[in-house]
């Protein structure tokens, strides 16, 4: 695949996922992602589950085509080091609690010193001013303070989380959107050299229609289940075997759909007529929609319905999605192998470019795993490196000094 983020580097001192997912996809296009870690565990969620033979699955998902430096932040040889690494990149990225870059050193003003061409990509909880700038965000709370889990659940009444932490990784990819137009604004004189978004403004986009429902008519949307909340009918339906998700998104549909059920005469009835008429009078619609969906099996429903130009889909699991024709067909899923010799399945980056789909080049790296080679690019010596290793200033990892990548 084409690169066109090749040439930039960046250095990744976030953790967790939206930093992460941020570097992963700035990686994808070609960027050349240092990942600098501390040598106290490295990013945390090293440690967090599922694990694999010891390797932390939740890590893997977000660390792909990325290099491992583990130093000591706070010792004067580790800020000596990161200062070197920061004055010959392109991009910072780091998603600490506000205050914590200076806290290591690394003032605004001490940046602009270090490398006046230099972006900063930043997220937080509750972005940089109010009274909350200086509390810790996590994507359960911001889903919970943004309105999100208002309107996901089974009915009225009830506040679920989305399944993924969807703040998390929605806000990683703002993040990344807004690096790559920083790095775009060198064309015309508008290149800003700090980008940030919290995990709140990023939440609070998500809303979308729902949102504006409640700005313009101080109506608080609640949840629709499985149904869309304004469009009928468009939602999940019981089959003879399993259910079904379906989306009628226009008159034209409707007819058809009717057709196609076997109820041409639902398309007069006064209460299914318009797109406001179906959505007014949802539960009746369902009820004769799954009457007439009992008559076959999903799998010979989802075809037929599909054939007539009508969105429709069964509803997997995650195992059965990964399995799925398309998704095999698209090649999503890329196999690699860890350092240690284990084999990895990982899910590709989402753009394709000029039709070529992004790809895995590396595995997820084991921590400081690169450490001693990009030092030594930097130009230490083997007897720097292996001194500071010795004196638990950086972390070499598992691979032997001057390895190859």
């Amino acid at each position: 695949m084409l690169k066109p983020l090749r040439g930039i580097t960046v250095i990744d001192l976030s953790r967790a996922l939206a930093g992460p997912y941020c570097t992963a996809l700035l990686a994808d296009m070609g960027a050349k992602i240092i990942k600098v870690e501390s040598v106290n565990g490295g990013d945390t969620a090293r440690q967090w589950p599922p694990f694999q033979d010891g390797h932390s699955l939740y890590f893997d998902s977000v660390n792909r085509n990325k290099a491992s430096v583990c130093i000591d932040f706070y010792s004067d040889e580790g800020r000596e080091i990161l200062s070197s690494l920061i004055a010959a990149a392109d991009v910072l990225v780091e998603n600490f609690k506000p205050g914590t870059l200076e806290k290591m050193g690394f003032t605004p003003a001490r940046l602009d010193e270090l490398n006046p061409g230099l972006v900063v990509g930043s997220v937080t909880g509750f972005g940089n001013t109010g009274p909350l700038k200086d509390d810790a965000g996590l994507d359960q709370v911001i889903q919970g303070m943004s309105g999100l889990m208002s309107v996901t659940g089974p009915g009225p009444g009830s506040a679920y989380r989305v399944g993924v932490p969807i703040v998390d990784i929605t806000s990683g990819m703002i993040c990344a959107f807004g690096i790559v137009a920083s790095l775009l604004g060198t064309r015309n004189g508008e290149r800003p050299s700090r980008v940030s978004t919290s995990l709140l403004e990023t939440a609070l986009n998500l809303s979308a229609f729902q949102g504006q429902k409640a700005l313009s008519l101080g109506e608080a949307p609640t949840p629709q289940g499985n149904n869309h909340p304004v469009i009928a009918p468009y939602g999940m339906f019981a089959t003879a075997t399993e259910s079904i998700n379906i989306a009628v998104g226009s008159d034209k549909q409707w007819r058809a759909f009717c057709g196609l059920l076997g109820v041409p005469f639902a398309v007069e009835d006064p209460r299914f007529i318009t797109g406001a008429d179906r959505s007014a009078n949802r539960d009746q619609l369902s009820e004769l929609i799954e009457t007439a969906l009992a008559a076959k099996s999903a799998a010979d429903w989802v075809p037929l319905i599909s054939r007539a130009g009508i969105p429709c889909g069964p509803i997997y699991d995650y195992t059965q999605a990964l399995a799925s024709e398309q998704v095999v067909a698209l090649g999503l899923v890329q196999h690699r192998e860890r350092l240690d010799g284990s084999e990895l399945p990982l899910l590709r980056g989402p753009l394709s470019l000029d039709g070529e789909a992004s790809e895995i080049l590396t595995p997820p790296p084991l921590l400081g795993q690169h450490t001693a080679d990009v030092l030594m690019e930097f130009g230490m010596t083997h007897d720097d490196v292996t001194r500071l290793e010795r004196e638990g200033r950086i972390v070499c990892g598992p691979s032997k000094i001057g390895a190859q990548r």
